[in-house]
């Protein structure tokens, strides 16, 4: 069985405070997430993820890359194997480069970033 704690409800709310634009309500209301609150490895990540969406919404590139890069130890697969996590990481990579820790993001998610944009070339 599945169980709701009030962790889980808070990440959830960054995300719909996310999907709607508001990315300072989102940071507000992830203020007093830790990865401690979640059991799984995934659902830290997502942790991280959820708040490096709002930071990249936010315009904060450090802070996103600071997310990425935690979410990315945590569970490597909620970074690479998530299109909107990819391309949120591909634009951060792409617009800030020299934001310390995107290197390190770049050099984990290079090879997959190169494969994707060379096939949205190949495919118009």
């Amino acid at each position: 069985m599945f169980s709701i704690s009030p962790a889980a409800v808070t990440l959830y709310e960054v995300g719909v405070y996310w999907a709607v634009g508001d990315a300072g309500t989102a940071l507000h209301a992830g203020r007093g997430l830790h990865p401690g609150q979640f059991s799984t490895a995934e659902r830290r990540a997502r942790m991280h993820t959820g708040l490096a969406r709002a930071w990249w919404q936010w315009d904060k590139p450090q802070q996103t890359a600071d997310a990425l890069l935690h979410a990315l130890r945590v569970s490597p697969a909620e970074v690479r194997d998530r299109p909107a996590i990819r391309r949120v990481a591909g634009d951060l990579i792409g617009r800030h480069p020299r934001t310390a820790g995107v290197r390190e993001l770049a050099s984990a998610l290079g090879a997959r970033l190169r494969t994707e944009r060379t096939a949205k070339t190949e495919n118009g």
